[in-house]
Order: structure tokens, then sequence, then C-alpha cells
């Protein structure tokens, strides 16, 4: 999003701006993560339905692209799901620290996304899914998506950030493909490959019925659906199975542990439910193949609400990273914190998941603390500044510094008191001598390097000059003092200018 997340926040900055100097050095407050916990994963933008791909060392999350709508005097209007028509991308190699990688344009029809969409037929891209497979000797990845409730589509990349290219510059799964008949919501794919390189598809969803269902429709819908996918993962091999998931309502999931398949998915609101199949909350089944049949076991993840408030719908996928077991799904966590009512925008969070020695899994015990950061951040390599566990209403933007990776991004919107951090940066004994930034002003200010809090011991002090233009990137350095051992390492940023006062492309700490 390239404006404040409400117009509560752009009259809080103006009132900054015009308050007395004592007041306008005061440190901009998070949104909803807070320092110190691990949920949301990031607050500064939006992102629902959320898939996980573990790859080299790195958790990548890709969502479907929440953004505000507002209505012509500024207000927020409730989620009509408009603009999802992009993927948002972020990974993490800690799950503390996220490095936000923008947005895949996806939907392309009509224009959409300013000209760049890549799927020229879609008009949106709901509920992404992803996967590795090596073809032909080189990884190659395969993101799906779901064109509003009416079909599969699927880009391909030679990386987990692209670029993408449309390889069949259709819809991959439709409802006529054989098979789908009597799915009401060919939506929410997810992707599957097995040990031995085969690919499977999940997807499909909606109660029977129109809008006055029976007890027996809402009970045994029969609108999920898996077909097997081709060598080449971009075609479907014969028919698509149905698999008879009770209650299913949406969010297909597979995952394999211990030999056995779980299909997982989130159970329908209506109708009378049993106690062991709860309205809104993620169900799963077992088989001994990824095509089933499937015993139902259990449930695993209660509707979000349950834990934070403000329901909505439930959506995730389970994954191992690291050897440890997680579910990432989504809540109203964040704009629930900015508009005190969720208005149906989501935000991302992970928890870990435990499987019970009998195969069963655990409730999930959803919460803002999330989970341990599993590795230190390495200060002395370059870390790209849209990398970062908490922040201070801040936001990122597309990027046109040299050097940066593929879909590189920059830290933008900066104000006097905003900042960023990351979490448990080793310093190791001997300590940091240097921090230099990448940076590009109009106005000039100050990255002030503070350690453990946003009022922490000050490290040091970069003068950030002006450097003729928000797109004129420098690179600038300033001696350090005193950055010893693990610490989360704070970026304070100052100035008087009332605009963006500079961007912010990485940084790297030298040793002593």
């Amino acid at each position: 999003m390239m404006k404040k997340c409400s117009v509560c926040l752009l009259i809080l900055d103006l009132l900054l701006s015009c308050l007395p100097g004592e007041y306008a050095n005061a440190v901009s407050t998070p949104i909803a993560k807070q320092a110190g916990n691990s949920n949301p994963l990031i607050d500064h933008h939006l992102g629902a339905d959320p898939f996980a791909l573990t790859y080299n060392g790195r958790v990548y999350i890709y969502m479907s692209s929440d953004d505000y709508e507002y209505n012509s005097n500024g207000t927020i209007k409730d989620n009509s799901f408009a603009n999802l028509n992009k993927v948002f991308v972020i990974s993490s190699a800690d799950m503390v620290n996220w490095t936000d990688h923008g947005a895949i344009p996806v939907a392309g029809a009509n224009g959409a996304n300013g000209g760049r969409g890549i799927a020229k037929w879609a008009g949106a891209s709901w509920a992404p899914s992803i996967a590795v497979k090596k073809i032909n000797g080189k990884d190659k990845f395969f993101l799906y998506f779901a064109n509003s409730g009416g079909g599969i589509g699927v880009l391909t990349a030679d990386s987990p950030t692209g670029p993408w290219t449309d390889p069949i510059e259709k819809a991959l799964v439709t409802p006529s493909t054989p098979g789908m008949s009597g799915v009401v919501w060919l939506f929410d794919p997810a992707v599957f490959v097995d040990d031995d390189g085969t690919g499977y598809l999940y997807a499909g969803g909606g109660v029977p019925g129109g809008s006055n269902p029976t007890q027996g429709q809402w009970a045994n819908l029969k609108t999920a659906r898996v077909m097997k996918l081709g060598p080449d993962m971009t075609s479907v091999v014969g028919s698509a199975s149905t698999i008879d998931a009770p209650f299913m309502f949406e969010d297909s999931g597979m995952h394999k542990y211990n030999g056995k398949y779980y299909y997982s998915y989130c159970f329908n609101f209506g109708g009378a439910h049993p106690a062991d199949k709860p309205p809104g909350e993620i169900g799963y089944m077992t088989g001994s193949s990824p095509m089933g049949p499937f015993t139902y076991r259990g449930h695993f993840l209660k509707n979000p609400g349950s834990f934070f408030g403000g329901g909505g719908n439930n959506h995730h996928a389970v994954f191992n990273f690291k050897n440890e077991w997680y579910v990432v799904y989504h809540t109203q966590t964040v704009s629930s914190a900015l508009f005190g009512a969720g208005k149906g925008y989501r935000s991302p969070h992970i928890n870990k998941l435990v499987h019970n020695p009998d195969g069963s899994i655990q409730e999930v015990a959803a919460n803002y603390t999330g989970v341990t950061q599993l590795s230190n951040l390495n200060p002395y390599n370059r870390v790209e500044a849209e990398t970062f566990a908490w922040n201070g209403r801040i936001l990122t933007e597309n990027s046109s510094a040299p050097g940066g990776p593929v879909n590189n991004q920059h830290i933008t919107n900066i104000h006097n008191g905003d900042w960023i951090a990351v979490g448990n940066a080793d310093f190791g004994s001997g300590g940091a001598r240097a921090f230099k930034a990448n940076v590009a002003s109009a106005l000039g200010g100050k990255i002030e390097v503070r350690l453990d809090s946003v009022n922490g011991k000050l490290a040091g002090t970069l003068n950030v000059p002006s450097t003729g233009g928000t797109q004129n990137w420098r690179e600038i350095e300033t001696a350090v003092s005193g950055a010893t051992g693990v610490h989360n390492v704070f970026f304070v940023f100052t100035g008087t200018g009332t605009g963006n006062l500079f961007n912010f492309d990485y940084w790297q700490f030298t040793q002593r």
C-alpha cells in the first residue's frame, strides 16, 4: 500500500508535525505487532489466505492482496475483496524478521494492475498456493491462484520471488475440467508435491442448495476435489476425485506426516453442527494416498475470532520448517487495531502445530506471542531495510535502487519518530565499529541506532543528507560504539521536514 493505512494515521501525523519540539520527537506506536511478539507477521500492510513454501533455509508466505477500500469521504468500507488481484510475498529465515518482497501483479484482464497483470485472462487472484519442483534439472516454482470462484490459474518462475510468467495463458482448471461438476466455488487451490515428485492440486468448496440448503447439503457437500498434475505441473491428468469432507466450506490444505496424508479444510457456518465439527474451525482427515479416500479425524484451529475477536472466515496452511511444524492463518488483528472493527481485512499469523503420537493433531494455541526466533540475525551481512520484525508506522514500496534483489523494496513514508527494528542481531564479542545505510532523500534526516528498544542505548547516529531526490541513492556511513552481543536493534528516524524524510534501501554494520 502506498499510503497511510487510515485517515486516522494521516491526522495523527499532521498533529505531531504541529506540536512543540519536545513532543515532535515522540516515537510512533506500532499498529498491532508489539515489540517482542511474533504475531501478526507484519502490520505495515495486510495479507489474507496465507500459504507457505520452505526453500533454501527460508519460509516464504504468499497471500491474497487484502487492501483497504475507502468511501468518498475517506472512511473505510467493509472489505468487498475488489482489491484481490495481486499476491503479496514475505519471507524469513528466523520466523520473526520478515522481508517484504512486494506484490506479484497476477490478474491482467481489463488492464488490471495498471496493465502489468501477468495472467491476461484473469480478473482476480485469490488464495495463492505454491510449490517447487525440479524440471529438467532446475528448480521451478509454480504459483496457483483462483480467478475469484470461477477457476484456477498457474504462474511459473525460476525463483520464489519471480519474475513470473503465465505458461499456458488460460485457466488450468475450470468447471468443465473432468470431475469438477458439482463444485459450487472453484477456488482456494492447495498444491502438494509428494516424495516421488508427483504433484496434486486440491480445490473447491461452497454449499449446494442455493440460498436455502438442507441439513444434508450443509453436512455432506461433496464440493472439494483433488486432481493429479502432469509432470510439468501446468496440466491435469485424468479426472478430479471428490473428497467427502463433512461440513466442508473452503480452504483446502494438504501435508504429509509419518507417511500419512492430512487433508485439512474450513468447516462451514450453517446448519446443525455436531460437537466434533464446530462452525468456522479447521478440520482434518487422513488417508494413505494423496488422492484419498480420507477419514475424518478432528479439528485443530478454532476460528480466529475465538482468540482475537472479529470472527470472519478461517484460512490456513500447515508446513514444516527446520524440523518443526507450524500453521499459518489469517485474522483481523491489524484492521481491528486501526478501526476498532476488522471490517473483513485480514493479516497473517503463525503458531506451532503439534502432531500427537497417534497421528492426531493438538488444538493450536493461537496468540500474539507467536513463535520464538529460530536463529540470530547477522548484522555484518547486507540486510534489506524492508526486513524487520517490528515497525512504527512506515510503509514499503517498489525500489529502483541498484544492486537489490528481484522485486526489491525499500522503506518509505518515513516521518519524525517512525522506526523499524530487527530481532536478535548478534554483534559478537568484538562488536561493531561502523554502520552504513543506502538512502535517498530530498529533505534529509537522521537514523538513530538504538539497542533493545526505541528509547534504548544510542549506539550511533547516521546523518542522512539530501541526495537530490527520493530515487537518488547514496551509501552513508557513521561510527558506532557499544554494540556487542545479541540485541534487538531499533532504527529510529528523526527530522524536521513534514514530508517523507528519506527512503531507506539497505543497511550493514562493520565489525571491529
